[in-house]
């Protein structure tokens, strides 16, 4: 972010997406919300394209800044550390993350019809790609590509299933056994202890 202004900005517009969706974002909506002066929120981004840009470009600083802080995978990790990565990870992105997960939702299909979104949107993509496929390498996959790819879309079912699905938000030990069961499937029988990726 340039600016303490533009930051706040931006997660305005953030909260305004998951509250309201893509038609409750504006700049009036954005300056009101904030209590910022009329004309504060155009004054930094000129434009709706520029404001939806300024918002997902604060999303993916947030989520960098989560990557960074959940720190590098230890070495030759068992699974059960992986499947309790992945669970805490889910269920953050449904707890205390859940705006910004609905509002990433609401940007994914903007950037659909938007072009200029489309590349902001695919490098934040290719992040979580590169975090699952070391997740999967570390877990011992032998096509750690492929099976990156699988989580990503098992971990995004998940997420859209409880938010926008008929699901109910699952407990962080209910997601425990569902990444196991993943894992399970994908990899075969952990050499783990039995039952340590449970607990």
């Amino acid at each position: 972010m340039k600016s303490p202004r533009a930051e706040l900005v931006a997660e305005t517009a953030l909260t305004l997406l998951a509250e309201r969706g893509m038609r409750g974002l504006t700049h009036r909506a954005v300056d009101e919300a904030a209590a910022l002066p009329p004309g504060s929120a155009s004054n930094v981004a000129r434009t709706r394209a520029a404001l939806l840009a300024l918002a997902l470009e604060r999303l993916n600083e947030l989520e960098e800044r989560q990557f960074a802080a959940a720190g590098p995978l230890p070495e030759r990790p068992g699974r059960h550390v992986l499947i309790e990565a992945v669970a805490r990870l889910l269920h953050a992105q449904l707890t205390e993350d859940r705006r910004r997960t609905l509002a990433r939702y609401e940007l994914a299909l903007e950037a659909t019809r938007r072009p200029e979104l489309r590349t902001l949107y695919d490098e934040s993509g290719r992040r979580f790609r590169n975090l699952a496929i070391a997740l999967m390498t570390a877990a011992g996959s032998s096509a750690p590509d492929r099976h990156g790819r699988q989580l990503v879309m098992f971990c995004e079912g998940v997420m859209f299933y409880v938010l926008a699905g008929a699901g109910t938000e699952p407990t962080l030990e209910e997601l425990r056994l569902a990444v196991a069961d993943f894992f399970t499937g994908v990899l075969g029988p952990s050499r783990d202890t039995p039952g340590t990726a449970r607990h």
